[in-house]
C-alpha cells in the first residue's frame, strides 16, 4: 500500500473512532451530576431561575443538576472558572446579557467569549422596569419624559454599579430625552431599590422581578418598562417605547459550555433545556416573576449573542462606563 493511501485510510479510521467515541459520549452523558456555574451571589433573580432550570433539567436527564455560585467581577469569575473546565459536559455556565455587555466594558474579561465558550441556548428574557419614588411628582411616564426634559428638578438613578443593566438603561432614556439625570452606582440592586424607598434617588429601571412586591405593594410606582412591548405581568404599564419611539433594552439569560464540549452533548444538553422550558409549571413561574421564556437552539443562539455584543457595546459607549 501507497504511503498516502495508508496515511488517508488512517486519517478516515481516526475520525470514525472519534465520532463514534463522541456519540457513545453523548448517549451515556450524563453518567454523574452535573454542575451549573452560576457567576452571581445567591438570592438574585437570575439565581432563581437557574434553579428553577436545574431542578427541571435533573429530571429530564437523570442526573442531579447543582447550581453553583461563583460571583464577582461582573460575572467575569464565574465565567472564566466555566471556560477553563474540561469540555466534558459537566461543567456547565448560566449567564446573562451582562456577559455580551462586559466584553465592551471591561478590557481584560479573563477569557474570550466568542471563542472559549460555546451557546447552549437562551433560558429566558427578562423587561427592566422603570420605577419611582412615590414622591416624584410625575404621575406617568410621559410627565417623568417631560420632568426629566425640563431639568427643573434633579433626578437621580440609581443601579447595580457601573455598566448594569439598570445603568445603561438610564442612560440611553436620559440621552434620547436630553435630560441630566445623574446616575448613582451602588455595590447590587437590592440597595439602589432600598435607598429608592427611602427618597435618597428618584428612579431605578431594575430588572422586573427585583422590584415586583413593591409594585404590587403600592411602595413604587411603575412607568414604563424597557422591552419593545408591555410585559403581560404589567399588561397596565406601557413600553418606554411607546413614548420615546426606538427605545428598548431587554435582559436575557441563557446556558453555555466550554469550547470543545463534544456536539452531541450540546445537542443533547439543548433540547432538555428547551424541553424544560416547555412545561407549564416552568413557564407559570417565569411570567409570575415578569420573564418570557425562550429556549432556541445553539445556533440561534449563537448568533443572537452576536448582535447582543454589538448592541450593549453601543449603550457601554453611549453611557461612558469602563472598567480596566
Amino acid at each position: 500500500m501507497k504511503r498516502s493511501t495508508f496515511l488517508r485510510a488512517f486519517a478516515s479510521v481516526v475520525v470514525a473512532t472519534t465520532f463514534f467515541a463522541s456519540s457513545s459520549h453523548a448517549a451515556d452523558w450524563p453518567e454523574r451530576p452535573v454542575t451549573l456555574v452560576l457567576p452571581f451571589a445567591p438570592g438574585g433573580s437570575t439565581d432563581y431561575t437557574a434553579r428553577l432550570l436545574a431542578q427541571k433539567l435533573s429530571s429530564t436527564l437523570g442526573q442531579q443538576v447543582i447550581v453553583e455560585n461563583k460571583p464577582g467581577a461582573g460575572g467575569n469569575i464565574g465565567a472564566a472558572y466555566a471556560a477553563r473546565a474540561k469540555p466534558d459536559g459537566y461543567t456547565l455556565l448560566m449567564h446573562t446579557s451582562t456577559v455580551a455587555s462586559n466584553v465592551t466594558l471591561y478590557k481584560n474579561m479573563g477569557f474570550n467569549l466568542q471563542k472559549d465558550l460555546i451557546t447552549v441556548s437562551q433560558v429566558s428574557l427578562i423587561p427592566n422596569v422603570l420605577v419611582v419614588n412615590n414622591d416624584v411628582p410625575a404621575k406617568d411616564l410621559k410627565e417623568f419624559v417631560d420632568l426629566v426634559k425640563q431639568k427643573k428638578v434633579h433626578i437621580t438613578y440609581g443601579s447595580a454599579g457601573n455598566g448594569a443593566s439598570q445603568h445603561l438603561s438610564g442612560a440611553l432614556f436620559n440621552n434620547m430625552v436630553g435630560g441630566d439625570m445623574v446616575h448613582v452606582p451602588y455595590k447590587g440592586g437590592a440597595p439602589a431599590n432600598t435607598d429608592l424607598l427611602a427618597g435618597q434617588i428618584q428612579a431605578v429601571f431594575s430588572p422586573l422581578v427585583e422590584v415586583l412586591s413593591y409594585i404590587d405593594s403600592g411602595k413604587l410606582r411603575p412607568l414604563g418598562v424597557t422591552t419593545k412591548t408591555r410585559s403581560s405581568r404589567l399588561p397596565s404599564v406601557p413600553a418606554v417605547a411607546e413614548v420615546l419611539p426606538g427605545y428598548e433594552v431587554v435582559l436575557w439569560n441563557g446556558v453555555f459550555a466550554p469550547a470543545g464540549t463534544p456536539q452531541p452533548i450540546i445537542t443533547k444538553l439543548s433540547a432538555a433545556i428547551r424541553e424544560a422550558l416547555q412545561d407549564p409549571a416552568v413557564r407559570k413561574t417565569l411570567a409570575d416573576q415578569g420573564s418570557t421564556p425562550v429556549g432556541n437552539s445553539p445556533e440561534e443562539f449563537k448568533q443572537f449573542l452576536t448582535t447582543e455584543i454589538d448592541k450593549w457595546g453601543k449603550l457601554i459607549k453611549l453611557s461612558g462606563a469602563r472598567i480596566d
